[in-house]
């Protein structure tokens, strides 16, 4: 049975943790901007101990990570846990946590990309209902954030059902690097692959890290369920198809009741007719809905669901509706 965290409140506590890549690598500016960024949404932010602790593969000791995430779940002055960045390590961590600890202390885990380890592993081990999201360092973006915040108040503030509409406008852009000088682009909304009407738990993430997971104790449960599934730059036409088809020859895959796939990013090469043809080679998903060009992933801005929540989802030629019913 699914447990799920209270939700933030104003005046929440917010600890700022770094499972994969290093606090260190964030920009003092950056991390001025994202603390202001969460106080104005009225969150306090403190940070993990070890949070800046770097390494050669810009990030810390297992030790160091582990330490801060139990400390994070055990302190009851905290509220939400948020991952600093993704990176490339978090299921280093998964057979070292403490799953009961984390099972005694229900609360938010927010991040993407490499969090997607964590947060299906924490779900599929204890029941707790994780969120794919935006990481602390997101907060820093001054352009475009507000469909973000939007879909933070909606889904980590509330109970209440949302409707996950299109961004009016999206980029692609190292905002990071040049807060002023950005580039938006016109967001021609969802792409309806294949139409259809499904409803289940919400899976996933980033693809080819939930595909780490296969075969172990820490890979969630595919039956029933809304698959998200989204890739970065380094996920070409050809490596997508692999990976999802990796994905698809688990043995629950045929319980996949639809597929939500994240707005690709320019330089992967995916365009919508090679998608297409991907989703159509793909005998396991026959007859259930699959949009792409959505809002999660690593393009900006993104929504935030849950892992481990459930939607429901109608998709047809002129319309799709979107829906997280419970979070």
């Amino acid at each position: 049975m699914a447990i799920f965290p209270p939700k933030l409140t104003y005046g929440s506590q917010i600890r700022v943790v770094s499972p994969a890549r290093s606090l260190s690598m964030i920009s003092a500016e950056n991390i001025r901007l994202a603390v202001s960024k969460m106080a104005q949404m009225g969150l306090k932010v403190s940070f993990s101990e070890h949070a800046s602790e770097v390494d050669e593969f810009i990030s810390s000791s297992l030790e160091s990570r582990i330490s801060d995430l139990h400390n994070a779940f055990s302190d009851t002055s905290v509220q939400a846990i948020f991952a600093t960045i993704g990176g490339f390590n978090s299921n280093q961590l998964l057979r070292y946590l403490d799953y009961d600890l984390i099972a005694r202390n229900p609360k938010i885990l927010c991040g993407y990309s490499d969090i997607t380890a964590l947060s299906c592993a924490i779900y599929a081990k204890t029941g707790l209902v994780t969120y794919s999201g935006p990481a602390f360092s997101t907060f820093g973006m001054e352009q475009g954030f507000a469909y973000i915040a939007n879909g933070v108040q909606q889904c980590l503030f509330s109970d209440a059902p949302f409707t996950i509409k299109p961004s009016d406008y999206w980029s692609n852009d190292e905002w990071y690097a040049d807060q002023i000088n950005r580039k938006f682009m016109s967001n021609e909304g969802y792409w309806v692959i294949q139409s259809g009407q499904a409803e289940g738990t919400c899976i996933g993430g980033n693809l080819c890290t939930l595909n780490l997971l296969q075969g172990t104790e820490f890979m969630p449960l595919l039956e029933n369920s809304i698959l998200f599934l989204e890739d970065d730059e380094a996920s070409n036409p050809f490596i997508f198809d692999r990976d999802l088809q990796s994905l698809l020859h688990l043995p629950d895959a045929r319980g996949i009741k639809a597929l939500v796939i994240g707005r690709f990013e320019k330089t992967s090469g995916m365009r919508r007719p090679l998608l297409e043809k991907i989703i159509a080679s793909k005998k396991e998903l026959k007859n259930i809905p699959v949009i792409a060009n959505a809002d999660f992933g690593h393009t900006m801005p993104m929504f935030t669901f849950a892992v481990g929540g459930t939607a429901r989802i109608s998709a047809n030629d002129s319309r799709v509706t979107l829906e997280i019913t419970k979070h």
